[in-house]
């Protein structure tokens, strides 16, 4: 029996060793953080910038429907935004330790075999719990507020990161089957078309029929639907039953994408040496 064998197979330690060695890998992640800042601020600053782009630049000329201030109809489309945008950063972390052998040692070593995706999950959450503080922030700096109380407001923020906890699974997969952190092109293709073809700039009744249906049924827009209605800003009015029943979908479609993509992961991650 090797020794990782022998230490898992410890009867009650097996989820301690597994948060030990997982909190030893986001560590890991948060000083890489700390070595190279200028990323992290990037990364925060490049939503902004494109609130400030599509709320200034392009927002009189948007239409809200049922009225209202365009800010406050987008901002709850860029907190979503902001969450699918971390799939990106799961993806190069994962494709870069798989390219340079660093999974692979991970693998060679006495350490709990989910320590890896648990690290790297923690770390990306907290990574986008401060995006999302900073894009909340600057909701408040360009005059989005919360109509419908602290509650709601907080079932709005758990939905949103509980979209960006379903969105790590489809980054690690991706990462376990690139060939390298080269092929984050090829991601940023699938993200920004699956954002851009939301409600989070404009309302789907706009698109053409087929387009509109999609952009109906995208997760980004259940959730974004669900969070504008939670916290009491303007949104839209599709007539369909994705549009009339966003709440549930906002729960719903995170648990869809985890299931699928959570064993995918787990399955290849097991396959990585063969």
């Amino acid at each position: 029996m090797t020794l990782a064998s022998s230490v898992e197979t410890a009867g009650g330690g097996r989820l301690r060793w597994a948060l030990a060695d997982g909190w030893t890998l986001t560590r890991r992640a948060l000083r890489h953080w700390t070595r190279r800042p200028e990323q992290i601020v990037l990364a925060l600053l490049f939503p902004v910038m494109l609130v400030l782009m599509f709320g200034y630049l392009f927002g009189g000329q948007m239409a809200v429907p049922g009225g209202g201030s365009y800010r406050e109809f987008l901002m709850p489309g860029m907190f979503a935004m902001t969450m699918a945008f971390g799939v990106e950063t799961t993806f190069a972390a994962i494709a870069t330790d798989a390219s340079r052998g660093v999974t692979d040692r991970f693998r060679s070593l006495p350490m709990s075999s989910s320590a890896v995706v648990i690290g790297r999950g923690a770390a990306d959450m907290l990574n986008s719990a401060l995006g999302l503080a900073v894009m909340l922030v600057c909701g408040l700096a360009v005059g989005w507020r919360w109509h419908e109380g602290a509650g709601d407001a907080l079932a709005a923020v758990g939905l949103l990161m509980l979209l960006r906890f379903a969105l790590l699974w489809p980054g690690i997969y991706l990462g376990l089957i690139a060939k390298g952190p080269e092929a984050l092109v090829a991601v940023q293709v699938l993200v920004w078309p699956v954002g851009f073809l939301s409600s989070a700039f404009v309302d789907p009744a706009t698109m053409p029929d087929w387009l509109g249906a999609i952009a109906e049924w995208n997760p980004l827009s259940a959730t974004i639907g669900a969070a504008r209605e939670l916290f009491g800003t303007p949104g839209w009015e599709g007539g369909s039953w994705a549009a009339d029943h966003a709440l549930p979908l906002a729960i719903a479609w995170p648990l869809v994408l985890t299931a699928v993509f959570f064993p995918l992961s787990v399955r290849r991650y097991r396959r990585l040496s063969r």
